[in-house]
C-alpha cells in the first residue's frame, strides 16, 4: 500500500508531467503564432499581447495543477476555489473597464480593423494611428493633437479605415457664366475631359455632364476616382487637376461664373 506521502508525490510527479507536456505545447502554439503574425505585419502590436495571454494561460493551468494535487491529498480545495471566485467577482468588478479594453484591443487586432500608421475615424476622432496597446489606442489628428481612445470605446465604434480606400471620389462642379455659348460650354467638357484622360492618377471611368442651372452660372460637375486612398495625394492630385483646369478655361476664353445678381429698374413717367 501507499502511503499518503507516496501518492503525493505520484500525483506531484503526474502533473508536472502533464505541465511539461502543456507548455510545450503552448510554446508551440505561441511560435507558430507569432512567426504568423510578423509575415502579415512585421510591427503588429499583437506580438506584444500574445505572450501575455500564453503566460496568463500557463498560471491558469499551474493553478489547476496545485488544485488538484490538493484534492489528491484530501484537501477541500472547494473553499480556496470559492475564494478565488469571490475575489475574482471584486477584481473584476473594479477593474471591468480595463477588462473590457483588453477585449477590444483583441477584437480590433483580430480583425485588422486598422494598425499603425493608419488614416482613420473613430467615435468623431480623426487621424493617424500612432499606437495600439493593450489598453488604448492613441491616434494623432490633423492638428498634430495627441488622442487616446480606449479600446472598448474603440471596439464599438462605426470606424472608418480612409487608408484601406483603394482610390477616392473626385467630384467637382464648374460653374461658368450665362452668356458662356453651346460651343463653348461643350469646349469647357472637351478640356475636362483631356486632362483627366491624361492624368495618369485619374480613373478612366470618368463622367462629365451639365448639373444645373444655378443663381448665377451654368455648372458643369466632373465625377471620376483618384487611383490612391492617400489623402494627402488626393489633395494633391486634386489640386493639379484644378490648375489644370483654371489654365485651359483661361486659354479657351471661357468665363468662371461668380455671383452676380441682375436688378431691373422699372421708370414710371408721372404726368401733371
Amino acid at each position: 500500500m501507499l502511503t499518503t506521502i507516496q501518492k503525493g508525490l505520484i500525483a506531484v510527479g503526474i502533473n508536472t508531467v502533464a505541465l511539461i507536456i502543456l507548455f510545450k505545447i503552448i510554446d508551440i502554439v505561441n511560435a507558430k503564432v507569432m512567426n504568423k503574425i510578423k509575415s502579415e505585419e512585421s510591427n503588429s502590436p499583437l506580438l506584444r499581447f500574445v505572450p501575455i495571454l500564453m503566460k496568463i494561460l500557463k498560471a491558469v493551468l499551474i493553478f489547476i495543477a496545485i488544485t488538484g494535487v490538493l484534492q489528491s491529498q484530501g484537501y477541500s480545495v472547494s473553499s480556496i476555489i470559492a475564494g478565488f471566485g469571490i475575489g475574482g467577482l471584486a477584481v473584476g468588478m473594479a477593474a471591468k473597464e480595463t477588462i473590457a479594453n483588453v477585449f477590444g484591443s483583441i477584437s480590433i487586432l483580430s480583425d485588422h480593423v486598422y494598425k499603425i500608421g493608419d488614416y482613420v475615424k473613430v467615435d468623431g476622432i480623426e487621424g493617424y494611428v500612432e499606437d495600439i496597446n493593450i489598453r488604448s489606442t492613441k491616434i494623432r489628428d490633423l492638428d498634430n493633437f495627441l488622442i487616446t481612445v480606449p479600446n472598448n470605446v474603440a471596439a464599438n465604434a462605426v470606424i472608418t479605415n480612409v487608408s484601406k480606400a483603394k482610390k477616392r471620389l473626385l467630384k467637382v462642379t464648374f460653374g461658368v457664366t450665362y452668356s458662356t455659348s453651346s460651343e463653348a460650354i461643350e469646349k469647357a467638357r472637351q478640356i475636362l475631359k483631356e486632362i483627366a484622360s491624361n492624368h495618369k492618377e485619374i480613373h478612366k471611368d470618368f463622367t462629365i455632364a451639365v448639373h444645373d442651372m444655378g443663381e448665377s452660372s451654368i455648372n458643369i460637375r466632373f465625377m471620376g476616382y483618384i487611383k490612391s486612398g492617400s489623402y494627402f495625394k488626393f489633395l494633391m492630385i486634386r489640386g493639379e487637376f484644378l490648375e489644370r483646369v483654371i489654365k485651359g478655361f483661361r486659354e479657351a476664353g471661357i468665363d468662371f461664373a461668380f455671383p452676380t445678381r441682375s436688378v431691373y429698374i422699372e421708370s414710371n413717367k408721372i404726368e401733371n
